[in-house]
């Protein structure tokens, strides 16, 4: 790796910890960063702590990962900012889960092992999306067949 390459994954393992692991929980192994304290912020918090986990994903772009990755690190970044809106559960999962870190790591991930990162991340892809599809097909089963009961009940 060059230097660059070098100073440049240091810079996003520091973020990435200050983002998700720079402050420990006194009394537990448990660490959290600004990431997950700006989550607890309703409204802007997710939309922020979303924004500065984006950077590492421009880095990513940058450096030309492969498109496969980059897409399972925006879902990373998705996930992570959608379910960070529920209260209270949505805080939680802040905490646990952790996006901008297993967003370094995927980097690095790719740097040692290209096509088997490649592989896996168009696998986590594609299921996440069939996953998708299934949920949204349960859902409109869910409606028709509320609307026959509704309509066999009158």
């Amino acid at each position: 790796m060059s230097n660059t390459n070098e100073l440049l994954s240091k810079k996003l393992d520091k973020l990435a910890w200050l983002l998700d692991n720079s402050i420990k929980i006194p009394g537990t192994s448990w660490k959290i960063g600004l990431d997950g304290l700006l989550g607890l912020i309703p409204g802007i918090g997710d939309l922020a702590a979303g924004s500065l986990s984006t950077y590492i994903l421009y880095q990513a772009v940058k450096l030309k990962v492969p498109k496969a990755i980059l897409a399972r690190m925006t879902l990373n970044i998705l996930l992570e900012s959608v379910i960070g809106v529920i209260p209270v559960l949505g805080d939680l999962f802040d905490f646990i889960f952790k996006a901008n870190q297993r967003n370094v790591d995927l980097m690095r991930q790719y740097v040692l092992n290209p096509k088997e990162t490649t592989q896996r991340s168009t696998l986590a892809v594609v299921g996440v999306i069939v996953a998708l599809f299934l949920v949204m097909g349960l859902m409109v089963w869910g409606m028709f067949a509320l609307v026959a009961a509704v309509i066999h009940a009158l």
